[in-house]
């Protein structure tokens, strides 16, 4: 479905003021800081960012990456996660069209984008972003697709795996394999994306793990229990499903 050019406007401006909103919540929710207050400011020297320090991409080219005052580099993370969300914005737009279901499922990609930096920076999955999630996705679901029994059976089948998983690990290696956060995560993903879509989102996930785990054991700089974070595999697999997912579903059917 494609968009106007004042519908595409409208996303690709929300999409990078959004993404600014995101990157509060990937650096204060893992310090437990609140996302209001105080203003946003340089962490090295506390200067006080004026509104002009924070018009998305443009400041950061404007300043070169680093501190008005103090010149400490700024993380890169800040532009990417800004220019990322404004495409996810987009390209939802072009999937879901201007629809009611657009709704949860920019929240849902909003969610995915955080979890997805906060695992791979901290190796921590907040409790305050899944499990109201779960309940979100589960209110959209009653109205909109994947519907509520969907989307029920994908929070039971979602958890429920990696909880077995997980357990079935801890018990024969003695070690813990699947933190709670990824089975809290997957059961959000089921949530809003139903018991299909939570399948394709474990491929894609198990997938795109296996292949990096093995990359970085045959580079020497991890072995078999190298820490991977998982929710980073878990948020790209459950976009691509929330995307590109009934395709995937229809094309595999399609083969019997």
């Amino acid at each position: 479905m494609s968009l106007d050019p004042f519908q595409l406007t409208i996303l690709v401006m929300l999409g990078l003021a959004v993404g600014s909103f995101l990157n509060v919540c990937i650096h204060r929710i893992p310090r437990s800081q609140s996302l209001m207050r105080p203003p946003s400011r340089c962490p090295a020297c506390e200067y006080q960012l004026r509104w002009f320090d924070n018009i998305p991409v443009a400041s950061y080219a404007a300043i070169l990456g680093r501190c008005r005052k103090c010149r400490t580099r700024i993380s890169i993370r800040y532009p990417l996660v800004e220019l990322a969300t404004m495409a996810l914005f987009v390209v939802h737009g072009e999937v879901f069209g201007w629809s009611a279901l657009l709704v949860p499922r920019l929240l849902f990609a909003c969610a995915m984008v955080v979890l997805f930096a906060i695992d791979l920076e901290h190796h921590l999955l907040p409790n305050v972003i899944t499990l109201p999630g779960i309940a979100i996705g589960l209110i959209s679901s009653t109205v909109l697709p994947p519907g509520l029994v969907d989307a029920l059976l994908g929070v039971a089948l979602g958890g429920g795996v990696l909880w077995v998983i997980g357990e079935a690990y801890y018990r024969f290696s003695g070690h813990e394999g699947m933190g709670g956060g990824d089975v809290k995560m997957l059961a959000m993903i089921g949530a809003f994306l139903g018991w299909k879509l939570v399948l394709i989102t474990l491929v894609l996930s198990s997938v795109a793990g296996s292949l990096i785990g093995l990359f970085v054991i045959l580079i020497k700089r991890g072995g078999l229990k190298y820490a991977l974070p998982y929710g980073t595999f878990l948020a790209l697999g459950a976009l691509t499903a929330s995307l590109a997912g009934e395709r995937i579903v229809n094309w595999y059917v399609s083969l019997y």
